[in-house]
């Protein structure tokens, strides 16, 4: 029975594949809107119609705002890639050898999704910084919803502390 779950764990290729072409994609639009808010700048010109009332400078401080979501976004699907494949295919013996930077090292399901909600919270938080640029001639109460909900979020992971018996390993190691 270990053997035949042995096996089946070479499935989760799937998932790593998928996520790092993912993550290539949205590296490759990350680029593009970079490019969108040069040519803006350097150009003048605005491609995005919804954005016409704002000046050019604040057209492309938005296309980089959007860019950086999207390379934040790329870099959550690597994070998630490298997690599931240091949690369920790599050895563990060679990889202690030939470790990462600290930040990306997952021992354990519960250090992956606390990096995953934490680069989560922060995607919201850029998101939000986008909608109140977009609007800033028309903001409204209901905006107030994303940043609630964004500390809402922020709070439950510092209660949930998936990492905490990461810390408390390496704090004994010390």
């Amino acid at each position: 029975m270990k053997e035949t779950f042995n096996i089946f764990r070479f499935i989760s290729w799937i998932a790593i594949i998928c996520s790092l072409l993912g993550s290539v994609l949205l590296f490759i639009v990350g680029a593009m809107q970079t490019y969108s808010a040069f040519t803006t700048v350097i150009f003048g010109q605005i491609t995005n119609k919804s954005l016409s009332h704002l000046a050019t400078s604040e057209v492309a401080t938005t296309y980089l705002i959007k860019s950086l979501d999207t390379f934040l976004i790329a870099l959550v699907l690597f994070i998630f890639a490298h997690g599931v494949f240091t949690l369920f295919i790599s050895d563990k013996k060679v990889a202690k050898k030939t470790s990462v930077l600290k930040w990306i090292s997952t021992p354990n399901i519960g250090r992956l999704k606390s990096i995953l909600g934490e680069v989560i919270v922060i995607i919201l938080f850029v998101k939000f910084l986008e909608l109140i640029l977009i609007n800033l001639t028309n903001l409204k109460w209901e905006i107030l919803i994303l940043p609630i909900a964004i500390l809402m979020l922020a709070v439950s992971l510092k209660f949930l502390g998936l990492g905490r018996e990461e810390k408390k390993d390496d704090e004994e190691q010390s």
